[in-house]
């Protein structure tokens, strides 16, 4: 019997991963020059998935992208809001750098303290990246949608972690 029940699990499991993984055509929008791109607010929602219990939990917020204390630091992202896990709600917020990359198009992203966290190419409107953190693997993906809307999907792999973070972005003409 029990078996039988692991064996079930494993197939819920595969099911929700195959759900996560279907790729849904679209319009991808090229972005040659991300400093021109992203500066400027955006409403932020995300959702946090969590495969193998099937909890959901949900982030709304404000994303700012403004220029660092010098133009050669590039920008600095501040995202802040409040996060519902389990019914319920906190405060939540996190700020990246990123830094100019080898073209217009691209920048190297780090954690507030300077830790390299991804780099990243808008040039063909989407963007694979992976981040190795302690025993886990975060694998991203960056849609550019349409001047005023974007999409990231990040899958968390690990002993205790089995995510995935959709964060949709929507320009709110606010600076």
């Amino acid at each position: 019997m029990a078996r039988h029940t692991g064996a079930r699990e494993r197939e819920t499991r595969r099911e929700r991963e195959e759900e996560v993984n279907v790729a849904m055509p679209e319009e991808l929008r090229p972005v040659p020059d991300l400093w021109a791109y992203l500066p400027g607010t955006w409403h932020t929602e995300r959702t946090a998935r969590d495969l193998a219990s099937g909890e959901e939990g949900r982030f709304s917020g404000v994303t700012v992208f403004g220029p660092a204390t010098a133009p050669e630091e590039g920008l600095v992202q501040r995202e802040d809001g409040d996060f519902v896990w389990q019914g319920v709600s906190r405060p939540a917020g996190r700020t990246l750098r990123l830094l100019p990359g080898a073209t217009p198009s691209s920048a190297d992203v780090r954690f507030a303290d300077g830790r390299e966290f991804h780099t990243l190419d808008l040039a063909e409107g989407r963007f694979t990246a992976t981040h190795p953190c302690a025993a886990d693997l975060y694998e991203g993906e960056f849609t550019v949608l349409d001047a005023d809307r974007w999409r990231t999907v990040w899958r968390v792999r690990g002993p205790a972690k089995d995510l995935v973070l959709t964060t949709r972005y929507a320009r709110t003409g606010g600076a």
